[in-house]
């Protein structure tokens, strides 16, 4: 969804008039990253969560938030201090959309430079400081540490990730194919360890709904101009609808 709260809002008022218990609700990550309303598009991710757990019925369990490629830079830019070259690996996640997310947590890129030219102190000082500007929102911190890698159903119907997966690696083993292996997605031409479908909400190329007998890729370019996208699957993986916004 890329910052885009407004969007994200409408999108939920579709998905919460759809919404029983019994069913879940499963975010499939880049929740930040390029577009500028980072922490209103949080907001709304919780708010919705609050809404949909009022609900009789739902459980804690029936909401499950995944790590995108944003979330895991995110997490990483919070140590840059240990990386090899700060300002190297700083320079690439900002090619990669990461500045805004900065933006919208009071602090810049230029004072990360600043701070890593000046030495590992004054780096671990700014990223200090940036974890504790994220403390500052409620519930944003909380958020972003309760992430998880993928998600499936208990009866191997589907299995949820962000980007993709090595097909060629059991799922302990995926590591950061989770998040930047899209390339062998499109390759997924039988059930993926047991699972009759693999979904994924993140394509590079951003070409909407793609659909295939084993797999399914939710992604028309949120962030980037194109909606945001959602779909509602039956039990056995197939797609009953999807919503736009």
């Amino acid at each position: 969804m890329h910052g885009e709260a407004e969007r994200l809002g409408a999108l939920h008022q579709q998905i919460y008039s759809a919404f029983e218990p019994g069913d879940q609700l499963v975010y499939l990550g880049n929740y930040s990253g390029h577009g500028s309303l980072v922490r209103e598009t949080i907001d709304e991710m919780l708010l919705m969560r609050r809404a949909v757990l009022a609900i009789p019925g739902v459980e804690c369990e029936d909401i499950v938030f995944l790590r995108g490629a944003q979330e895991e830079m995110w997490q990483k830019l919070l140590q840059l201090q240990f990386a090899p070259n700060p300002a190297q690996v700083l320079k690439w996640m900002v090619g990669q959309g990461i500045e805004p997310t900065i933006n919208a947590y009071g602090a810049s890129v230029e004072e990360a430079l600043i701070a890593q030219r000046e030495g590992t102190l004054a780096l671990t000082r700014w990223t200090t400081q940036l974890r504790q500007n994220v403390r500052n929102y409620d519930g944003h911190n909380a958020l972003m540490s309760a992430l998880r890698h993928a998600a499936y159903t208990e009866d191997g119907a589907m299995l949820f990730v962000h980007a993709g997966i090595d097909p060629h690696r059991p799922l302990s083993a995926q590591s950061d194919s989770f998040w930047w292996g899209g390339s062998g997605f499109s390759s997924i031409d039988e059930p993926y360890a047991g699972y009759r479908r693999v979904i994924r909400g993140f394509d590079r190329r951003r070409e909407g709904l793609q659909e295939t007998p084993f797999t399914v890729s939710l992604d028309a370019g949120a962030g980037f101009g194109g909606p945001l996208m959602g779909a509602l699957f039956a039990p056995d993986g197939s797609i009953m609808g999807t919503f736009s916004a």
